[in-house]
């Protein structure tokens, strides 16, 4: 559930959320692509799924290229960007430094009531991070603290190269600490050249699976260029099973909600 930042919470103005926080080893990784990529395949198969990026930074809206753009254009949602990222600034720095570049302090519970209408009008929600799950969000609060106000499970999203593993395991044993459930990893190849010319992404998902205990779901393909809901719904398809996705956020496979 959405939570005020002490923890409580109202009833009759929260609702549930069914939904999946998309966090990242760094940043980088992918989460975008692979966001917009879960969410187009959930539509195709019936599931009323939005995206919430609750913040993001480097780019103004209307630039084409922020997060929240390319998700709208890549999942095919309709939405308006400033209602999948309600808070938007225009600096390449972490949220906490971009928003008091542009002369705002951000609080954790303006940032949780910002995905309110999202709530309200989805019957499960993917949730983008910024970053990694270290990354400042406000003076006092990283992005964890966040996830753990949603009460929301986490896919890992990790590079497949050389460095991985101990950018992953290092995630995860964050995120354990907090008792926050993770329900796998997706590992991206990202650029297909680097793809090309780095022999460790080979065996880098079973050394994740065997220190880490998490299971790797899939690993998604290279991609150039633009890419449609459709054409993003079938990589999904053929790389990543869909079912533990719906099962982290209470839906069978059907698109029908799990009692």
């Amino acid at each position: 559930m959405l939570r005020k930042a002490d923890g409580e919470r109202d009833p009759e103005e929260m609702k549930r959320i069914n939904g999946l926080f998309i966090a990242g080893t760094d940043t980088g990784v992918g989460k975008t692509i692979i966001t917009a990529a879960l969410t187009a395949a959930l539509r195709a198969d019936g599931v009323n799924a939005g995206i919430w990026k609750p913040v993001q930074s480097g780019a103004p809206l209307g630039s084409g290229i922020t997060d929240a753009e390319r998700l709208i254009s890549a999942s095919g949602i309709e939405e308006l960007p400033q209602a999948v990222a309600p808070f938007t600034f225009d600096a390449p720095l972490t949220p906490m430094l971009a928003a008091k570049q542009a002369g705002v302090t951000l609080v954790l519970q303006k940032l949780l009531d910002g995905g309110e209408p999202l709530v309200q009008r989805y019957d499960a929600l993917l949730v983008e991070g910024a970053g990694g799950v270290a990354v400042p969000l406000t003076d006092e609060h990283l992005v964890i603290d966040f996830i753990a106000h949603l009460g929301i499970p986490v896919l890992i999203v990790a590079r497949s190269g050389l460095g991985t593993i101990n950018h992953t395991i290092l995630t995860a044993s964050l995120l354990r600490q907090r008792s926050i459930p993770i329900i796998g990893v997706i590992l991206n190849d990202g650029e297909q050249t680097a793809a090309c010319n780095d022999p460790s992404r080979d065996t880098n998902a079973e050394l994740i699976e065997r220190f880490s205990g998490l299971k790797v779901l899939g690993r998604f393909p290279p991609l150039q260029g633009v890419f449609t809901p459709k054409a993003l719904t079938e990589i999904i398809r053929k790389t990543v099973p869909i079912l533990p996705i719906k099962q982290a956020m209470a839906f069978d496979d059907t698109g029908g909600t799990l009692e």
